[in-house]
């Protein structure tokens, strides 16, 4: 049996199941698709269990990189482009560089809006706005620090063509 992916084509952009979707899209590897449909799932599920698992899956997302490790893996093992993750070690650093960063500021930070905007609402939980506006500061600063880090005056994050750290950053950045 091939490749199955399980996932929620209405899930957050930020899982990891997303960006392995799009890596393996992009670089047509064969695959099953699972679809799964989490927000009926939430329907059954007690107000007081979805507060407590939605912030356990929070603190657990900050520096999450699970949706890293299966691109580098299936990279390693299908016939993927060399410029998606290229085999020359100083491009290859350059890759990691990003993912790590993106793992460790992107990730958690813009998930909040997500969170503070649609699946907060659905379970009854406010949100002081204060926390939300600091949310927006933070997001403001990484945003900046990307351009300033990363891109410069680049095309695309690490090179001049698309690489996976550019696959992986449009999981959050779109939700900016």
């Amino acid at each position: 049996m091939g490749l199955e992916l399980y996932l929620d084509l209405l899930s957050q952009p930020s899982q990891p199941s997303c960006a392995v979707y799009i890596f393996v899209k992009k670089n047509d590897i064969p695959l099953e698709l699972r679809t799964v449909e989490l927000f009926k799932a939430l329907d059954r599920k007690e107000t007081q269990q979805l507060e407590s698992e939605g912030a356990q899956l929070m603190a657990e997302k900050k520096g999450d990189q699970r949706g890293v490790a299966i691109p580098i893996y299936l990279s390693a093992n299908y016939q993927t482009a060399d410029h998606r993750y290229p085999a020359d070690l100083q491009a290859h650093a350059h890759i990691r560089e990003y993912l790590g960063w993106h793992a460790d500021c992107i990730r958690g930070t813009f998930s909040v809006p997500l969170w503070v905007q649609v699946l907060a609402p659905l379970i009854g939980v406010q949100v002081p706005k204060e926390k939300v506006e600091c949310n927006r500061t933070t997001i403001d600063k990484e945003l900046q620090l990307l351009e300033d880090k990363f891109l410069r005056d680049k095309p695309f994050l690490t090179s001049q063509q698309v690489t996976l750290a550019d696959l992986m950053a449009p999981e959050e950045l779109m939700q900016a």
